[in-house]
């Protein structure tokens, strides 16, 4: 199998890397893997590449997005703002396949706050609770943030909680559902950015690791 050149200069596309097809290889050598669903899949792929070779998984999350209908010809019938605005937690949604990963010195995750707009049909009248799965188009990229280990996570998220906090109260702090909050949970602890600390009734409590330096728990930790 062969590979594409890219439009940025020495950048390969679809390149053949020992058993596998990487997504992209980087002039500097550093092989890139862009994923917008789970991350599971890139599991054997990480396993074998990851000691020998620089990598890095780009995924993108929509941050803001603008639902646009169109008619049978294309053209726009109505546009309104979706009130899902997704964050940097996100990401925790996927990590969660393997999160002691985003350890590795030579892993770099990349996460891409986008705008974008999702083009749907017009709705049909007779099964208005029917979903067009749609097409969602790039308006523009909002932010860009690499995560390279514990330190650089703890940074790009709101302030922790204080003290021992349920999962609950976590998802208050991130402004996040529960259940992601849940999944952010599992890696924060298995990145030893969080600990168990108890329960409270039948509620298991968490809090920052008292593994990290004083410094780095009380940046980490919401102020007040």
């Amino acid at each position: 199998m062969g590979c594409r050149e890219s439009a940025w200069g020495d950048d390969r596309l679809e390149v053949p890397v020992e058993r596998f097809v990487v997504d992209l290889v980087r002039a500097d050598g550093e092989l890139v893997e862009i994923q917008t669903g789970s991350f599971g899949a890139l599991g054997p792929k990480l396993d074998v590449l990851l000691d020998r070779h620089r990598m890095r998984i780009v995924h993108p999350v929509a941050a803001e997005r603008r639902i646009v209908r169109v008619d049978e010809k294309g053209e726009v019938i109505s546009t309104h703002r979706s009130p899902k605005r997704a964050t940097v937690t996100a990401v925790f949604d996927q990590l969660v396949s393997f999160p002691p990963m985003l350890t590795h010195p030579n892993l770099t995750l990349e996460v891409l706050l986008l705008q974008e707009d999702h083009i749907r049909g017009p709705r049909p009248a007779a099964r208005r609770w029917s979903r067009d799965p749609g097409e969602r188009r790039l308006v523009r990229v909002l932010e860009s943030i690499e995560l390279r280990g514990p330190e650089d996570v703890v940074n790009a998220l709101p302030p922790l909680p204080g003290g021992a906090f349920s999962t609950r109260e976590l998802a208050a702090a991130l402004r996040c559902s529960v259940k992601l909050a849940q999944k952010t949970a599992y890696c924060l602890r298995a990145i030893g950015v969080m600990e168990p600390a108890g329960r409270r009734g039948r509620t298991p409590l968490h809090q920052v690791s008292s593994i990290w330096p004083a410094s780095a728990r009380a940046a980490a930790i919401e102020q007040g």
